[in-house]
């Protein structure tokens, strides 16, 4: 079978690896790709959101499966426009139709999916401009930390979680008057402020049946201490030391089997990763977001702690039939940590020649936001390789990475130096 993968970061270069590793894959394609991808599989220069170049594509390389790795594309609808525009009535696509990627398209869909069928989340209400005022009325009412959520997709940075009542206010009213994250924010959710650890849960459903991938914790914020800005993950670590046997069958019952019902009971079909990110708060989990794919830098923990073959898993989502595969996990730790460029998340130059990658010992590299320019390895992104390591225990694995990560070297180069510093 050709498979195809869609996106270009860390996350498609580590499911590129895992898909690689079968033999049901004859050939392998990844669009765009990356410096990383290109090593294992096809890359091919078309944009995730040009479906007519993808459709084009895996007609001519006689495709039979599409894995979509970024939300973008699924919030657009591309496997909507794959198996009713193009015609492709067998190909199996490896995530959500467009109506159900709205669990993260919007926020408001999502909160309002909670309620209906039960699944505990925090308190909210939803506000555009034409009841600002209502808005601000709102937040008076709640207790800080404040949190405004852009309903729409932001690029993980349309949450502000804010200590300062007309500050909160101010924001409101940039988010939706002023349009501060764009279309993204021209309805923003206010929740309460749940206090606890977060922590993510990875489910693949065949829109019937389902599997528990490991569960996992990244590290969002830019500086040390989870201080400082939002980013796309800094690092992450899995398995949870904090989520034991009692907590982690609460949150399959209490969460995955009513989302997975939910999904059925609403006629939302619902084929391929649901990203649950969670907060455990007091002995209790409750849902923060939903993701309709996998976390990044997330997918570089828990991928490569699955032992059984993917292709397994990812055929049966095609034909329904999950509950017959077996899922196999090491039961070993895996960290990886992420260097970024200077200056990310805010701005940041590309370009930059990195050197070390080849020198890495006991732990994989996946590369992020990488390409090659006039055969030299270049930075093209703000997140730019992933050190991902197994061991016996978190520390064993994290010194593995680390002394890897510091192999690694281009100009304004950064990394965390404190992931799993908190479990």
């Amino acid at each position: 079978m050709n498979v195809l993968i869609i996106g270009s970061g860390g996350r498609e270069h580590t499911l590129a690896w895992k898909i690689a590793q079968s033999d049901k894959v004859d050939q392998l394609f990844v669009t765009p790709g990356n410096a990383g991808t290109s090593s294992i599989a096809t890359n091919l220069a078309i944009g995730v959101s040009d479906f007519n170049a993808i459709k084009e594509a895996i007609t001519t390389n006689n495709i039979k499966m599409v894995v979509v790795g970024p939300e973008v594309p699924l919030v657009e609808g591309i496997h909507d426009f794959l198996k009713d525009e193009a015609g492709l009535n067998d190909l199996i696509i490896v995530g959500p139709r467009k109506v159900a990627a709205t669990l993260e398209g919007s926020k408001e869909f999502a909160k309002e999916f909670m309620l209906r069928n039960n699944v505990p989340t925090a308190a909210y209400q939803s506000f555009t401009s034409e009841n600002l005022v209502e808005g601000f009325q709102f937040l008076e009412s709640l207790h800080p930390p404040y949190v405004l959520k852009a309903d729409g997709l932001a690029a993980g940075k349309g949450v502000l979680i804010l200590e300062d009542i007309n500050e909160a206010k101010a924001e409101l009213e940039a988010m939706l008057v002023n349009a501060k994250f764009g279309n993204a924010s021209t309805t923003v959710v206010i929740e309460e402020f749940l206090d606890g650890i977060e922590l993510s849960c990875f489910v693949l459903t065949d829109g019937e049946n389902y599997k528990i991938l490991p569960y996992a914790k990244d590290y969002k914020r830019i500086g040390e201490g989870d201080k400082g800005l939002n980013t796309g993950g800094m690092g992450a670590v899995s398995p949870v030391p904090f989520a034991d046997e009692a907590f982690l069958a609460k949150i399959e019952e209490r969460i995955v089997k009513p989302t997975v019902d939910g999904l059925k009971k609403d006629n939302i079909p619902y084929q391929g990763f649901i990203f649950i990110g969670l907060i455990k708060v007091g002995d209790d989990p409750k849902v923060i977001e939903y993701n309709v794919r996998m976390g990044d830098p997330e997918t570089e923990v828990v991928i490569p702690r699955i032992k059984s073959d993917l292709m397994d898993l990812l055929l049966a989502v095609g034909n329904q039939s999950l509950d017959q595969v077996s899922l196999d996990i090491d039961p070993r730790f895996a960290t990886t940590v992420m260097t970024v460029s200077g200056g990310y998340p805010e701005a940041y130059e590309k370009g930059k020649e990195i050197t070390g990658a080849d020198t890495v010992s006991d732990s994989l590299v996946f590369h992020a936001g990488t390409t090659a320019k006039d055969g030299k390895l270049v930075t093209n992104g703000g997140r730019v390789i992933a050190v991902t390591s197994l061991g016996e225990t978190k520390e064993e694995a994290l010194r593995t990475s680390y002394k890897n990560v510091s192999t690694l070297n281009f100009e304004g180069m950064y990394y965390r130096k404190d992931i799993g510093f908190d479990l």
